[in-house]
């Protein structure tokens, strides 16, 4: 593999034997200074940080980023549909994230930070450990809290609600976990680099389609709402659904120099390891360990901030009103004008300024 281009400051190292992993990470800043771990999203990479990291080490913290689970340079990991989905399940990421602060010599982080997918893991390490993950921020996915326990009941069918519709469509989450969802994505026609290119464009800022509001309910007529990257057609892979986004070139955010980062990447790895993540979800398999924690709160200060133009935010009705309630420490929820849902690579200065405010905070 070659080296990845970093940024200057940004160096590259890996740690053997993290709970079964070896363990590719970034780094900034000084160790032994307070301590950063920065989680990242799907489909992502530690690079993701890579526009954040230098400004926070100059503000003077270690800033430590990791190629999760599943992702990157990171190895160890089964991407086997057919193979045991519980290495994946959230705990065991929590885990994970432990024994790289502690290969790194950090008992404790001064925030852990998480975007995306990257966010239920941060608010699951701070919920489970606060005393090593002292201050949170979460960015462009919600944290609803841990589940409730279930109550008797039929549960209605939102699938099937889709499928109904007029124009018949379908979730993106239970599409990522279907067996064909990474070859989908692998063998796009216009190929992986296009692929990408059009699915950071379609969640970003720059396309005009992304007007996020508040969803009235969890019933296939509001979902439907969404753009078609997260409600999809029913007959369409996710290549299809980005297709109408492709730009007519590279962004001012994303160079076709860097997406070339993250082509490479998944051309090696394939998406697999990042979909198994959904699947743990999708299959509610791992849910009853986590409703041993329900109604319990998240008592750290805390931050949720995303892009004014991401859906992320709104696209499970009700989130943020349970994230107020599971985190009651959480400051005023901020939307950054000019971002979507990669905001800290499309708007890095206002992610760095929103961080340091936490960070500021007693």
């Amino acid at each position: 593999m070659n080296a990845l281009p970093l940024p200057e400051g940004i160096r590259a190292r890996y740690l053997d034997g993290i709970n079964g992993l070896r363990v590719h990470v970034l780094e900034a800043g000084q160790p032994g200074n307070p301590a950063l771990l920065m989680l990242h999203g799907f489909p992502e990479l530690a690079y993701s940080w890579r526009k954040v990291m230098p400004a926070l080490a100059a503000a003077g913290y270690h800033v430590i980023a990791p190629d999760q689970r599943g992702y990157g340079r990171t190895t160890g990991w089964s991407d086997d549909y057919d193979g045991d989905l519980s290495p994946f399940r959230v705990f065991n990421l929590v885990r994970d994230a432990i024994g790289v602060l502690d290969a790194c010599g950090v008992a404790k982080v001064e925030a852990v930070v998480g975007h995306d997918f990257g966010s239920p893991v941060a608010a699951w390490c701070t919920m489970l450990r606060p005393d090593i993950f002292t201050r949170m921020a979460l960015m462009s996915s919600p944290f609803a809290g841990a589940p409730a326990l279930p109550k008797p009941g039929a549960v209605p069918d939102i699938h099937a609600a889709l499928a109904a519709l007029p124009r018949p469509r379908k979730h993106y989450q239970w599409y990522y976990s279907e067996r064909h969802a990474t070859a989908d994505m692998m063998n796009a026609p216009d190929g992986l680099h296009a692929f990408l290119r059009a699915y950071y464009h379609h969640k970003s800022a720059d396309w005009p389609g992304n007007t996020p509001h508040p969803l009235p309910g969890w019933n296939a007529e509001a979902l439907a709402q969404m753009p078609t990257y997260y409600i999809m057609d029913a007959a369409h892979s996710m290549p299809d659904a980005v297709a109408e986004a492709m730009p007519p070139g590279e962004s001012p955010w994303l160079t076709d120099a860097e997406l070339a980062v993250y082509a490479a990447e998944y051309a090696r790895t394939g998406f697999q390891g990042g979909l198994q993540w959904y699947r743990t979800r999708t299959t509610g398999r791992f849910q009853a360990e986590q409703e041993i924690f329900a109604g319990k709160t998240i008592d750290v200060p805390a931050i949720f901030f995303s892009g004014a133009s991401d859906w992320g935010v709104q696209q499970v009705p009700g989130a943020l009103a349970k994230m107020r309630a599971a985190c009651p420490h959480m400051g005023e929820i901020q939307l950054i004008p000019g971002a979507g849902h990669w905001v800290q690579q499309e708007q890095p200065e206002a992610t760095v300024a929103m961080l340091l405010t936490l960070l500021a905070a007693g």
